[in-house]
């Protein structure tokens, strides 16, 4: 045999093999039987790889798929949140593909799921101006930027200069999206997801021939009955916002995940009084000393405006969320209320004049020590998965995780993000480290 023939016989044979290894996996993925799928949290992440595992191929025929849920639907970040997103704001590290790929994905999903809230929109940069209230022609100083100073811009301002020009910044009203989610797979022709309302207890296992723990059911109590019940699970999905942190207790220690929330108050005004549209530009405000703020101002599609970056934040410890803290009940700060009405209407005389307080409300986000999010299997388990932790992004990263963490559930690995960096384990072999506040000149990366 020739050296030609020997090495076209090997890659013949090699072909067959890497064949016949596929045809395998093929035909094990087609044989597995139904399976039950649980995600504890129904806030936008939850709901996200809720709708990913639905809407998969590789979802066996039959599964059946819950989301539980403590509270109700969007309850916590994802019902308060300001859903802004930006395609290239990213630091460049393993988070970048979050940003990227959840940006297309939802310029592609949300007019799929005719989600009304979504539109790309510019940004600009504003400095705090002088003590001097009242109405100001500040469209006409910033002539560069007339296609995108918005009209209600009208008081006292400083400096301004473009964030983006709305190619790669949008926005969504993140409650919208995940109400949007589950319309969409519980049509008639969709394999559904179904909602329960209960806190979760604890997950049962049973031992394995491998040495490890496989998953078997999550024990839940409703809030009305003090019984406990039980939803068969063969995977589960804690993604949980802050109080991802109690799966803890959930594996028997066998994962630590410190996590600290950040509870930050926030504002949404009415349209103006006589208006019924508000220009869509968002603002990035810097520090202003006369309030304690460095407002977000976000306009949304129905006219109403939503603003945070309030100050004042409350820092929540690790065993604080495995207590359930502010999970039920999450009440605003009146006193920055109060800072950052003023602020905003020192910044617009339009405001001033005929603006008028929606809601005022409170969340938290979730923030681990290194503000990379835990996404990957808990350590010792068969069936069990971690996603949570994803900081101020979240609303943002959502249906990227979503996507990852349903590959990793029905596939065995995610194709569309490297995990490694985000391996919920990175911190059970070390203990859990320095955490500390995040204080004004530490560097935390990507976490605001």
């Amino acid at each position: 045999m020739t050296m030609m023939s020997l090495v076209r016989t090997l890659t013949l044979l090699a072909a067959s093999s890497s064949a016949f290894q596929t045809t395998r996996s093929v035909i094990k993925m087609s044989a597995s039987g139904p399976k039950n799928i649980v995600v504890i949290g129904g806030g936008v992440q939850g709901t996200s790889v809720a709708f990913q595992i639905a809407e998969s191929t590789s979802l066996p025929a039959g599964s059946t798929i819950t989301i539980l849920e403590a509270n109700k639907i969007a309850s916590a970040a994802s019902g308060k949140g300001g859903g802004f997103m930006a395609r290239q704001w990213g630091d460049g590290g393993p988070t970048q593909t979050l940003h990227e790929l959840a940006f297309d994905m939802y310029e592609e999903l949300c007019p799929k799921l005719g989600v009304e809230s979504y539109r790309k929109l510019p940004v600009l940069s504003v400095s705090p101006g002088g003590n001097k209230k009242g109405k100001q022609d500040n469209k006409s100083k910033n002539k560069q930027l007339s296609d995108i100073f918005p009209t209600w811009l009208d008081g006292s301002i400083g400096r301004v200069s473009p964030l983006g020009f709305g190619d790669d910044t949008a926005q969504v009203t993140p409650k919208e999206f995940v109400e949007k989610m589950l319309e969409y797979v519980n049509q008639p022709d969709k394999p559904g997801v179904k909602v329960v309302i209960g806190k979760c207890t604890g997950i049962e296992c049973t031992d394995g021939d491998d040495g490890e723990k496989v998953v078997t059911a999550v024990t839940y109590q409703d809030g009305e009955e003090e019984e406990e019940k039980v939803l068969n699970a063969d995977d589960v999905i804690v993604s949980a916002g802050p109080w991802t942190c109690q799966a803890e207790k959930w594996f028997d220690g066998a994962i630590q995940l410190p996590m600290e929330g950040v509870k930050s108050t926030s504002i949404v005004w009415k349209p103006p009084t006589g208006d019924d549209t508000v220009d869509a530009t968002a603002l990035f405000c810097g520090e202003d000393n006369r309030f304690g703020t460095h407002l977000e101002v976000y306009p949304r599609p129905d006219g109403t405006v939503y603003i945070c970056g309030i100050g004042g934040s409350d820092y929540i410890t690790t065993s604080e969320l495995q207590d359930s803290a502010f999970l039920f009940d999450c009440p605003p700060k009146d006193d920055r209320v109060e800072a950052a009405a003023s602020a905003f209407q020192m910044m617009s005389d339009t405001y001033s004049t005929r603006g008028e307080l929606a809601k005022t409300q409170a969340c938290m986000r979730p923030c681990p020590p290194d503000a990379k999010p835990y996404m990957g299997r808990v350590p010792g388990y068969s069936g069990a998965y971690i996603n949570g932790g994803h900081n101020c992004w979240g609303i943002a990263w959502a249906p990227a995780s979503g996507k990852a963490i349903a590959e990793l559930v029905l596939e065995g690995e995610s194709r569309s993000v490297d995990l490694r960096p985000f391996n919920p384990a990175r911190y059970t072999s070390q203990g859990r480290g320095g955490r500390g506040r995040k204080k004004k000149g530490l560097s935390v990366g990507e976490q605001w």
